[in-house]
């Protein structure tokens, strides 16, 4: 099928989205976003204010409550958005918490529904069957299924007393008082980033079933005036764990069940869910993802040649820098130089966001900041080239020193790595550069590895509800593919084969022209429905991939991304609708949308396409 792309009508429409972008920046001059709602986050910052202090915080609770009955599934369970498919954890969460509703008559109507839902996925309401339903889901990793059981148990859907706390496993809070280097060879049941659950639902259960050995009982007992203070010192100046109202909640609601419901660990969490509570009684999962979608708005409009921000390239330039970390983070113990998802307290210094800024920083250089820059650049590469992984691959957050996805290298971040790493080759020092010519190598052999046999690539962060396996290769090949195809050259001077970059990039513009809808449209994998983010995903890879001179048949790939232009003018209403779809997974693989995605996606791709050399 040959595309009949209207030139007038995709500049029409490119123009649109690039209004609405501006218009989306928030009082700052950068973009913060807006997260989908959660039932999960919903649950439990209700549960939390109600076991601290039901009558103080009781409107608070109450909205929250009519919000949950409100958005309840028509089955009778809750999805982690209001998109999605009712899930066990989520369920169970606002089950524990409907427990603390009092005379609204909505909630026990909800709750019978909830049990209903429950019957028919655990076979019944007995603790001991949901206790074993929740641990199958997670497996090893008790990073969430300790936290929704324990909040189960301190709503009593696990029983009344001490004996609800046997089937909630407990969590060796003691060990947070050993230094952080040793936490790789402790082999803790819990990803590094859950260690204020694992010290506050830790002393939850010591408070509520204490110990059968007497050793570990005086340990556990000497050791919770330490480890509170240890928490303390992890908790940031606004009382946001990760900035993440799920977390703060479960560190709140188990020390006041503790007995530390005036601690200031308990003060300050419940200062931030206050802050963070919507005007509809909801929670997001998280407060927002400002640098990403910042840099994600910067590098969209770069395409259009950043026109419509000249007044604010220099202001911009300045907050993105002033988002750098400098110094060692006291939570996750990183080195300086990274960027983190949000410029806010709670948030903590990734891959991915320190890629996306160093690609955001190249596209606003002024000559009046270049020096600044290049240097924040370099401690950014170098940063970046710290986390690389002993298979080549970049991880999220730090180094793998477990099993758990957060430290394991992922294709999608390692390809947004190499990008950013290759923009500022140049720049850098010679010994810097050298260490990141060879990084890439590295990373580029990984990338080989575990490109799938159908080219394809899969992301950690990303998925699709209704792919198989809720995997999103659509969204991985096409974030790898498309920052591959600005790394050829540099990669081939680095001393990667030619070939095999040459190979890497045509396997994955093969399977994205297979995996394209007859609609023209892409969704997250072949035959999901088509979605705005995952087609403009697509057209983005494919026109950057067009570009390149080792692709094959560039034609068929301009005529496909021009296809799958047309869906998106249609089905965007020329950039006037912009509905997002749950693509996102946060920790727990908690599914979220961001408003902003459609817009940012479909900019960036267009603008692309408006910039394709015309071909015979």
């Amino acid at each position: 099928m040959t595309s009949h792309l209207d030139p007038d009508c995709l500049q029409a429409t490119i123009a649109t989205l690039r209004e609405r972008l501006l218009a989306a920046r928030g009082p700052g001059g950068h973009w913060e976003g807006r997260l989908s709602s959660s039932a999960l986050s919903t649950a439990t910052a209700v549960f939390a204010l109600a076991t601290v202090d039901r009558r103080k915080h009781a409107a608070l609770i109450e909205r929250g409550l009519q919000w949950l009955c409100r958005n309840q599934n028509p089955d009778g369970g809750w999805g982690d958005t209001v998109q999605s498919p009712s899930n066990l954890s989520t369920t169970m969460l606002c089950y524990s918490a409907l427990a603390v509703a009092e005379d609204l008559l909505a909630c026990r109507h909800a709750e019978r529904k909830t049990e209903s839902w429950l019957c028919g996925k655990v076979g019944n309401l007995e603790p001991e069957a949901l206790a074993k339903a929740v641990e199958r889901q997670y497996g090893r990793d008790r990073t969430f299924s300790v936290p929704i059981l324990t909040m189960c148990a301190l709503a009593g859907r696990l029983g009344a007393g001490a004996p609800a706390w046997r089937l909630v496993r407990p969590l060796p809070f003691e060990l947070a008082l050993l230094p952080h280097r040793l936490y790789k060879w402790l082999r803790l049941p819990v990803v590094s980033y859950a260690l204020p659950a694992l010290i506050a639902m830790g002393q939850a259960h010591y408070a509520h079933r204490k110990p059968g050995n007497p050793a570990a009982r005086l340990v556990r007992h000497l050791s919770r005036a330490r480890s509170l203070t240890v928490l303390a010192e992890l908790q940031p100046h606004n009382g946001g764990f990760l900035e993440a109202a799920p977390l703060t909640s479960f560190v709140v609601m188990s020390l006041a069940a503790s007995g530390y419901r005036e601690h200031e660990v308990v003060s300050r969490g419940v200062e931030f869910l206050i802050a963070s509570i919507r005007d509809d009684g909801s929670w997001p999962i998280d407060t927002n993802l400002a640098t990403w979608v910042t840099t994600l708005s910067i590098n969209a409009l770069a395409h259009c040649e950043l026109e419509g921000i000249g007044a604010i390239r220099g202001s911009l330039t300045d907050w993105l820098l002033s988002c750098q970390h400098q110094d060692i983070h006291p939570y996750t113990h990183a080195e300086p130089g990274g960027w983190a998802w949000s410029n806010l307290p709670g948030a903590v210094p990734d891959a991915d966001d320190t890629a996306g800024a160093l690609l955001a920083l190249r596209d606003l250089s002024l000559p009046e900041s270049r020096s600044a820059i290049v240097a924040a650049a370099s401690a950014g590469v170098g940063w970046l080239l710290g986390l690389q992984n002993r298979d080549g691959g970049i991880p999220t957050f730090c180094r793998g020193w477990t099993k758990l996805p957060f430290d394991k290298s992922s294709p999608d971040i390692t390809a947004h790595a190499v990008g950013a790493m290759g923009v500022w080759l140049d720049a850098l020092p010679p010994a810097l550069r050298g260490r990141t010519q060879s990084a890439i190598r590295c990373a580029m052999r990984y990338l080989q590895d575990v490109q799938r046999a159908d080219g394809s690539w899969i992301p950690l962060w990303f998925g699709n509800q209704h792919a198989p396996g809720q995997e999103n290769p659509v969204y991985g090949t096409s974030r790898a593919l498309t920052h591959l195809s600005n790394c050829e050259l540099r990669s081939a001077d680095g001393g990667f084969s030619t070939e095999a970059l040459t190979a890497m990039h045509n396997r994955a513009a093969q399977w994205l022209l297979e995996a394209q809808n007859s609609d023209a449209g892409w969704g997250g994998s072949v035959s999901a429905a088509s979605s705005i983010e995952e087609t403009a995903l697509a057209v983005d890879a494919l026109a950057s991939a067009s570009c390149q001179p080792s692709i094959r048949s560039p034609q068929s790939v301009i005529e496909a991304a021009q296809r799958g232009t047309e869906w998106l003018i249609a089905n965007t209403d020329h950039g006037q609708f912009l509905p997002a779809s749950p693509i996102g997974l946060y920790f727990a693989r908690l599914w979220y949308f961001e408003e902003l995605y459609p817009l940012v996606f479909s900019l960036s791709a267009l603008g692309k396409i408006a910039r394709l050399p015309t071909r015979s």
